[in-house]
């Protein structure tokens, strides 16, 4: 049992009605209805007597520990709790779930044992689970329309996170020809109904930027029951902070004289750095949070020089990290501001008009002490991709190779160190082909992609024009499931009508044979 009380949840720019929010409403609601992200009230606390008690764990059962520090029985029974975690580590091929390997003297976390070979399915598998419990249990009327931005893992991840959930409606967008070939077909190749792909004449912040204003459409987002499944919505870092204290653990076990463990993460919309960090918070001992970027820098530019300005996307190897504006990285500018909304909403409200934040002095030194950074371009990308094929036979993506690469560039390559590997390299096939030809052998599960069927739909870079595509698409599905279940009504009375009279044909005979 999980006593107490669950920790709530405020929007980060202050709306009275955006505050003291459930865990339950937060996870359905995705975004505040102010723009702002859900971020705790309060932050619980592993001492480390507690911590030490769970280092034997399994996987699942120490994110059960880790969440239930968050979420009580009050709102999710521990026994459902359990259940949940259960069935998403359940989708693995990894026993456990996100296993830790010895590359050239430093660790590599390695997060592509999911459905879809890649870092976004442990929390993809665990917020489909919350929602389908949500759902089932009284909220949003049973229905949900999920719309997410993708810039390629983040979509399929979803994707099979939610094919086949009952009253689920999952729209993905996704930049036309900006995402790889091999995503495209795992997101595309998906036969569900409830499941719509749509390619966007843009870029993925032109995506993200149509999530955006759908969610602030009241009448839209009420109208069609929005959720979010982008790494803003709460459950997703929630999720993901268990494997900060699952390669913790793993570290020390093996690294006895190590104290503080340190982790580089390719970097684009924030949300996984973001869960070492708030694991920080809870007691767990961390060193040094990397943000590892690519040519896309404007993370390591505001660590670096204090300057959080925007700029035009760069396209390149490591097309996940292809962002210029870090979605989750208002959380995180809200605890820069000591938790002051009226501070974060001037913030994002000057950002937004100019693109443009600068910080200095007190407050970019606190920023510095929460987080290093550094950036790898494409040379650099592959040369460490080859390197490390070439010395251990190891296979690294281009978005892991950039973590990598900044472990190099800040002298922490070393057995305290880890580094979060965020895709499988056959992911990024084309990429890796620059650095490392011929490649090894590509997993079967993406390999029969291309022997299947895909199914997508275009839409202009226009809100509108997307919300008025998923109403339809909505719309077309209901329809379709409720003319199945007459169907279905019709075939259950007819078979009825037919046992009925041949009991009564049976009766009859029996009573001409006396």
């Amino acid at each position: 049992m999980s006593s107490g009380k669950s920790i709530t949840y405020s929007s980060t720019r202050g709306c009275p009605s955006q505050k003291s929010i459930s865990f339950r409403t937060a996870v359905m609601r995705g975004l505040a209805h102010d723009r702002g992200l859900f971020v705790p009230d309060s932050f619980p606390t592993v001492t480390p007597e507690e911590l030490e008690s769970w280092r034997n764990l399994s996987y699942a059962d120490l994110a059960t520990e880790v969440i239930a520090k968050f979420v009580k029985d009050d709102e999710v029974p521990r026994d459902v709790l359990e259940g949940i975690v259960k069935k998403s580590c359940g989708a693995f091929r990894s026993a456990e779930v996100t296993p830790l390997v010895k590359v050239e003297g430093h660790y590599v976390l390695e997060l592509f044992h999911g459905p879809t070979f890649a870092f976004k399915d442990v929390a993809l598998q665990m917020l489909g689970n919350f929602f389908e419990y949500f759902l089932s249990t009284g909220s949003n009327e049973g229905r949900l329309a999920v719309l997410g931005a993708t810039s390629g893992d983040t979509g399929s991840a979803a994707i099979y996170g939610l094919r086949g959930k009952k009253g689920v409606d999952c729209i993905i967008l996704y930049p036309k020809g900006r995402v790889s070939e091999i995503q495209e077909r795992q997101m595309t190749t998906v036969p569900d109904d409830n499941i719509h792909c749509v390619a966007i004449d843009g870029t993925f912040d032109d995506c993200q930027d149509i999530v955006k204003a759908s969610f602030a459409n009241q009448e839209f987002r009420d109208r069609v029951k929005l959720g979010a499944v982008n790494s803003i919505n709460w459950c997703r870092v929630l999720a993901q902070t268990t494997y900060y204290f699952w390669s913790y653990f793993r570290v020390t076990d093996a690294e006895k004289d190590v104290k503080l463990v340190n982790f580089s993460v390719p970097t684009g919309n924030f949300g996984d750095i973001l869960a070492g960090y708030y694991s920080k918070r809870m007691g767990l001992p961390v060193g040094d949070l990397i943000v590892a970027t690519n040519e896309n820098d404007i993370l390591h530019r505001f660590f670096t020089k204090g300057e959080y300005h925007r700029e035009d996307i760069q396209a390149t190897i490591s097309p996940s990290m292809d962002i210029c504006v870090s979605s989750n990285f208002e959380r995180y500018l809200y605890h820069l501001a000591g938790d002051d909304s009226t501070t974060l909403a001037n913030w994002m409200s000057a950002f937004e008009s100019t693109g443009k934040l600068t910080i200095s002095g007190k407050m970019l030194d606190k920023a510095r002490a929460d987080f290093k950074s550094a950036r790898a371009d494409t040379d650099n990308t592959l040369k460490i991709i080859k390197r490390y094929n070439s010395d251990h036979e190891y296979m690294l993506c281009p978005h892991s190779a950039v973590g990598v690469d900044a472990v190099h560039q800040l002298n922490t390559a070393n057995s305290a160190t880890v580094c979060l590997a965020t895709a499988h390299f056959a992911k990024f096939g084309d990429a890796c082909s620059m650095a490392v030809d011929p490649l090894p052998a590509i997993p079967k599960q993406l390999s029969k992609l291309w022997k299947m069927q895909i199914r997508s739909s275009n839409c202009p870079n226009d809100a509108k024009v997307v919300q008025a595509f998923m109403e339809k698409r909505i719309e077309e599905r209901i329809a379709k499931h409720a003319a199945r279940g007459e169907r279905k009504k019709v075939l259950k009375n007819v078979v009825f009508v037919s046992a009925a009279v041949g009991a009564l044909a049976m009766a009859v005979a029996a009573l001409r044979r006396r």
